[in-house]
């Protein structure tokens, strides 16, 4: 009979009372062998994903440009001459009166400086176009492109765009290699992401990070933002600069960065390349953008405005205002619908509303989805185009407190004021700290309806507002400076 004794990993057996040695060293050996099969497994992962990295930076490399920019700025020193008397004693004697003369005359001349500008760019087509940032060629006399084989050209520009910080310069050159565009649609937070560019003039940089966020407005940057963030490192000179997914195609152009130093501290932002696309064919076939219109004044929605509507959604835009004889006046858009998709695509709030018609070629034939009155419904609209500098309406509001003065409009204050109608009733006074103030509502301010009843005089509107429970709150449509709005009012007495 035999028994066997196990001490950590050294196995023996005892058989008829003769102790026999086990395999220990082949145990060991096997469990050593293990462990290095899954440490060269693991080894072999690491490899592969730094290899995806080189390749994606062979792949792009071709594609990213250097650009320098020069532009004069002409100025004129204000420095008054002062009387020959101040200077007689001892400079003017002993440097004489004609070095005074001159260097005064210097000083007092109009000058000239040249600002020089580095940033980064995107070759978009064989042909030589290139996509860069508006503040990297703004105002400029001179553009220089150095391709990737040390190759110099001059560039032209073909057209900018503020508005999103784009624009677009050409170059006649052969053999060049586009880069290819990507869906910036389908990147998703969290994904490895890598940005090349030319920081502090340090040619074709690349930097690897994640997508720590999308869709970031509101940011003060733009007129239309709907920014990608990422931690991929850029600095000063990456701007115009590609941020590239690791199938090596072009998922957003890096354009800003939050700094408190004016360099890398965790966070860019880089404009989605769909907008990008949008933003480039236009320039490239206008000289400048063509961008879509709805018609409408737009604003985000509070829970409290939401529940006050009957609507359960998380996402949408409001509609405060309808332009009369508009794109959206014209498919039956109303004051109070809420559009919350756009072409079968959710919309999240007001500045993806207004960045997605933005992005619209005027004509187009668009389907909103749009709740009203308890109930969706489908509305078709012909997207106008937006004229000249107009921007496109957006309005908004909070609440927590509820104090402000009313009175009736005459026809006096009516024409006093410049309104056009006496409809309402004009705000005479607000509380500091008020629901009313902190909503935004201001003196001269026109209450138009009380949860969708109008008002035409200061009793209807106290008779509107005692219906309401206040401690739930109560939604106005106010006019200011002749532009509708919703707010949502509540009292916390």
């Amino acid at each position: 009979m035999g028994w066997k004794l196990t001490i950590g990993v050294t196995a023996a057996v005892l058989v008829a009372g003769v102790f026999v040695p086990s395999m220990t060293s082949q145990v060991v050996y096997a469990i050593e062998s293990g462990q290095a099969s899954a440490a060269r497994d693991r080894l072999a992962s690491v490899e592969d994903l730094s290899s995806v990295f080189s390749d994606v930076s062979d792949a792009i490399k071709p594609s990213v440009v250097n650009i320098s920019s020069t532009r004069s700025v002409r100025f004129k020193n204000t420095m008054r001459r002062l009387p020959d008397s101040q200077f007689r004693d001892p400079f003017r004697e002993f440097f004489g009166d004609d070095f005074f003369d001159r260097f005064f005359q210097q000083r007092n001349s109009p000058r000239e400086y040249v600002q020089q500008g580095l940033g980064t760019g995107v070759i978009v087509s064989k042909d030589g176009y290139i996509v860069t940032n508006n503040h990297v060629v703004e105002n400029a006399d001179e553009v220089t492109v150095k391709l990737l084989d040390d190759r110099t050209f001059e560039a032209e520009v073909i057209g900018t765009d503020p508005k999103t910080d784009l624009a677009v310069i050409k170059i006649e050159g052969s053999d060049l290699h586009p880069a290819d565009l990507g869906d910036s649609d389908k990147v998703r937070v969290g994904q490895w992401v890598v940005a090349l560019g030319n920081p502090f003039g340090l040619s074709h940089t690349l930097t690897a990070g994640i997508v720590s966020a999308k869709g970031r407005s509101n940011m003060g940057i733009v007129d239309y933002e709907d920014f990608i963030q990422t931690d991929a490192a850029i600095n000063p000179g990456n701007s115009g600069g590609p941020l590239v997914n690791l199938r090596g195609e072009v998922v957003g152009i890096n354009t800003a960065i939050f700094t408190r130093t004016g360099s890398y501290m965790g966070i860019g932002l880089s404009i989605p390349v769909n907008m990008v696309k949008s933003v480039m064919d236009s320039l490239i076939d206008h000289g400048h953008v063509v961008r879509g219109y709805l018609g409408v004044l737009i604003q985000d929605l509070n829970p409290d405005l939401a529940q006050s509507f009957g609507y359960e959604g998380s996402g949408g835009a409001l509609v405060g205002e309808v332009s009369p004889g508009g794109p959206g006046d014209k498919a039956g858009l109303k004051s109070g619908d809420i559009i919350y998709k756009l072409n079968g695509k959710n919309i999240e709030n007001m500045t993806m509303l207004r960045s997605q018609v933005a992005e619209t070629k005027p004509g187009t034939e668009s389907e909103l989805a749009v709740f009203r009155d308890g109930r969706s419904m489908t509305i078709r609209v012909k997207i106008g185009e937006l004229e000249g500098e107009q921007a496109p309406g957006e309005s908004g509001g909070s609440a927590s407190d509820l104090g402000m003065t009313v009175r009736n409009i005459t026809p006096e204050i009516a024409e006093q004021l410049g309104i056009e109608e006496e409809n309402g009733v004009l705000v005479t006074g607000v509380e500091p700290l008020g629901a009313a103030f902190k909503a935004g509502i201001r003196e001269k301010d026109v209450i138009l309806q009380v949860h969708g009843e109008k008002c035409d005089s200061v009793s209807e509107f106290r008779r509107l507002i005692a219906k309401r429970d206040l401690t739930k709150g109560v939604r106005l449509q106010v006019s200011s400076g002749g532009n509708d709005r919703f707010v949502f009012l509540k009292s916390s007495k």
